[in-house]
């Protein structure tokens, strides 16, 4: 752990939660069910006796539940640690603050790399699809099972907003105010092309053996690619100006 980490919440530790098991199941909106289901999740600062005072935090695409602090023998800290902490926005001196991996996020919580009860194998390409919606309907079950009744504040940039604006509309009784940041209520076409280039960029790679690739590689070239795409969408004029622009 780096030396400036007293500027940090310091260590903090994944915990996990697990629902819908059989006979339960979590219904997709897609028709489709789940279970059981895992959620990955980190909570920072202390949930005050009225339970008034609980903040969710919601990753974006590529995010995961490690928000701020260190895990034990890593240098770099979560990815919105200059924003959660002692004396920062989200001030862990005053709230409690949840961040969850949502489903399908392949970093702790239930995803195509999770194994399948039914057959016993990696779900891969048969994992069901998956929308916002289903993504904030298992976080109200972590919600339910942390004893919070009405969440302070949903705060997240992007995809993460996109889950801020969800819970507004699917949970409006259960969520005192909300943070999206960056964000909107919907892809545009425009975005959705971009990022079914860099879909079929990761498709390309050999390396993705039709989905099949958890016991051989993963496909970083073509995910490479597919970063390079999403970072050009991510940029403003000005951003590509000074990145790309020929200085004659």
């Amino acid at each position: 752990m780096p030396k400036d980490a007293n500027r940090s919440l310091g260590i903090v530790e994944t915990q996990y939660f697990t629902f819908a098991e059989p006979p339960g199941t979590l219904k997709l909106e897609s028709g489709e069910t789940l279970g059981p289901v895992t959620l990955a999740y980190e909570t920072y600062g202390r949930l005050d006796r009225e339970k008034s005072n609980a903040i969710l935090v919601l990753h974006a695409l590529s995010g995961d539940a490690h928000a701020a602090g260190f895990h034990r023998e890593e240098e770099t800290p979560g990815w919105w640690d200059a924003m959660i902490g002692p004396g920062k926005p989200f001030d862990t001196d005053r709230y409690f603050v949840i961040c969850s991996n949502v489903i399908g996020g392949c970093k702790g919580s239930t995803g195509p790399s999770s194994v399948d009860p039914r057959t016993g194998k990696t779900y891969a390409l048969e994992f069901p699809f998956v929308t916002i919606t289903d993504m904030v309907h298992a976080q109200r079950h972590l919600i339910d099972f942390l004893g919070i009744e009405r969440l302070l504040c949903v705060a997240g940039g992007s995809m993460g907003g996109m889950q801020a604006l969800q819970w507004v509309a699917s949970y409006p009784e259960r969520v005192r105010s909300a943070i999206p940041i960056a964000t909107a209520l919907k892809h545009s076409p425009q975005q959705i092309a971009f990022n079914e280039v860099g879909r079929q960029s990761i498709m390309a790679d050999p390396a993705w053996r039709d989905g099949n690739y958890y016991e051989t590689g993963q496909p970083e070239r073509g995910l490479a690619v597919a970063r390079m795409i999403g970072h050009i969408t991510f940029m403003s004029d000005q951003s590509m100006e000074e990145k790309f622009s020929r200085k004659l």
